[in-house]
């Protein structure tokens, strides 16, 4: 199965996130990608055949400049994003300074970041091209989603985070057909 062509489908009818994706492709900013649950939940959605989308928390937008690592740049990424979507909370990133929070080493661009995101499972982006086409970045593949299972991440286990995360977002109360792969610390 070619889950980027099946992703990009749900996507492309989905009018918000084509929206979100226009708007964070006007900012032209380097390296850019939506990721997080903007990808996660469209798949999760779908293969729990839910007629409605589940809401967006928030929008992650992620980019990779490490001339500008200022707090005020993404600030005023958020702004002008908050002018073109209203009512969507907007979460943007500088992958360049994130290795920082984080006590990791400095990331090498925008996707090397979204490797280290907690889940394999959000460890995914998209971003739409100038020419119209959507790129995708899955270093553990989309499959992973596509499967319905949700394990932490390699790059970064912090299984206590992984755990908390897990019975916060109570996603198997929105959908209930994912299987949590605990780590083996939490069995």
């Amino acid at each position: 199965m070619d889950w980027e062509q099946e992703t990009a489908a749900l996507i492309r009818q989905d009018n918000l996130r084509m929206r979100c994706l226009e708007a964070a492709r006007s900012l032209m900013l380097p390296d850019w990608f939506i990721g997080a649950g903007f990808l996660r939940n469209i798949i999760w959605d779908h293969l729990h055949q839910r007629l409605d989308a589940t809401p967006l928390n928030d929008v992650d937008l992620v980019y990779f400049d490490p001339d500008d690592l200022s707090l005020e740049s993404e600030a005023c990424f958020e702004a002008r994003l908050h002018t073109r979507c209203p009512g969507v909370r907007w979460e943007v990133r500088n992958q360049a300074r994130m290795h920082l929070r984080h006590g990791l080493a400095p990331f090498l661009n925008a996707a090397d970041g979204i490797s280290c995101w907690v889940e394999r499972q959000t460890c995914v982006g998209v971003r739409l091209e100038s020419e119209g086409p959507l790129r995708f970045t899955a270093p553990y593949g989309l499959d992973e989603n596509w499967s319905l299972n949700v394990s932490i991440c390699p790059r970064n286990p912090r299984p206590v985070l992984f755990r908390d995360r897990i019975r916060k977002k109570q996603w198997q109360r929105l959908w209930p057909r994912l299987n949590v792969v605990w780590p083996d610390c939490d069995r």
